[in-house]
């Protein structure tokens, strides 16, 4: 068996965290999303099947969104808001423990972009009232209880023996809805002025934290992951990500996490336009906590380049896992070339998609990889 290019021995270095937990290498499973789990979240054999084995060799797994409320359904998902659903969160951690991956869950809330039909007869709320999504604002004491219900879900996650949670503050869902000027136009202690706006984020965050100290368990991992601009006159900027990020890094958490489609876009609006903005939130944080940097980072040269880079201490790897069932073994033995970077329909079953990720390949989404055989349709540009 051949040996791995010395060249990427940097990306299986340890990191040790500010919580006294190692992870083994820098390479995490970023949150998939597989549009694919039964009626009350619970795997599927088809989700079964597509994360058995297919993470080996990775420090982290990240659960992919996974619901904190009933009414914040909004596609196939696993829920985390009822003790019926421990078994499944178990499952979870038992397939990354496995795979000898540590295993965080993504927690999250869809906000305006539930489902009716999903949220099991709850409204669809949402910061401010949204017509066009048929949302309804949130009253104080909803948005308290969103608040308890990121920290019941917490204890289920802990309870089940995952290592920790991630606090999905990004890509338009509820968390970044109550922070982002473009869907939060409230005037009272959750919105308005942008420290307002970041209140129900940063509640959140000592929310789950307090799960943490009362069961004593300093070694469950807590991260955050958002998105840094959005669209839209009042949409964010980097200006607003920075002042995000320096209020999270007063709170005790172990790793902030960015969601991107490109890692090296540069900024927009807020901040030097001739810099990426993985550089720009790299520089501002300074080292005081690991930053999970991502973007269509496919083979081993991408990710090493990302790496040499600085401005991440941990990259997330979503596409090419999933094209690449055995993406580390093949770097880890010299097979670099042999990582696929396109979906080739002629080999579909290899890949072990749900149906509706191939169907989303089919559409030529970019969410998914292109296809040898499809162009892309659809790109998003807004995050």
């Amino acid at each position: 068996m051949s040996e791995m290019n010395p060249k990427y021995a940097p990306l299986f270095e340890p990191l040790e965290l500010n919580n006294g937990v190692t992870l083994k290498n820098r390479l995490v499973v970023a949150p998939l999303t597989i549009y694919d789990s039964g009626a009350d979240g619970e795997l599927t054999d088809a989700a079964r099947s597509f994360w058995n084995d297919r993470f080996e060799g990775f420090s982290l797994f990240i659960v992919p969104f996974t619901n904190v409320a009933p009414g914040g359904i909004g596609f196939e998902s696993p829920n985390a808001f009822d003790s019926r659903h421990l078994a499944t969160l178990k499952e979870y951690a038992d397939i990354a423990h496995a795979q000898g991956a540590l295993a965080v869950v993504q927690l999250a809330h869809s906000g305006l972009h539930a489902r009716r039909e999903m949220t099991q007869g709850h409204d669809v709320v949402s910061p401010t009232t949204a017509p066009f999504a048929g949302s309804r604002a949130m009253t104080d004491d909803e948005v308290r209880g969103l608040v308890d219900a990121y920290a019941r879900a917490t204890e289920l996650s802990l309870e089940a023996g995952l290592d920790g949670v991630e606090i999905h503050g990004a890509n338009g869902w509820l968390v970044q809805q109550f922070f982002s000027g473009n869907t939060n136009l409230r005037t009272d202690d959750w919105g308005g002025s942008r420290e307002k706006r970041m209140a129900l984020p940063l509640a959140v965050v000592d929310a789950v934290d307090a799960v943490r100290r009362r069961h004593d368990r300093p070694d469950f991992i807590v991260g955050y992951r958002f998105s840094p601009e959005e669209p839209g006159e009042r949409g964010l900027t980097m200006a607003d990500t920075f002042a995000l990020v320096d209020a999270l890094l007063d709170k005790p958490l172990q790793y902030l996490h960015v969601s991107l489609w490109d890692f090296y876009k540069k900024a927009r609006r807020g901040a030097d336009t001739s810099l990426t903005r993985m550089q720009l939130l790299h520089e501002r944080i300074g080292g005081r906590l690991p930053l999970i940097g991502v973007g269509n980072l496919y083979t081993a040269d991408d990710m090493i380049r990302a790496w040499d880079t600085g401005w991440a201490e941990l990259l997330a790897i979503g596409k090419s896992v999933l094209l690449n069932p055995h993406l580390i073994e093949l770097i880890r033995t010299g097979r670099e070339d042999e990582i696929e970077t396109t979906f080739d329909w002629d080999k579909a079953d290899t890949y072990r998609y749900t149906q509706a990720m191939l169907e989303g390949t089919r559409m030529g989404t970019d969410f998914y990889p292109r296809s040898k055989q499809f162009s892309p349709r659809y790109r998003s540009e807004d995050y």
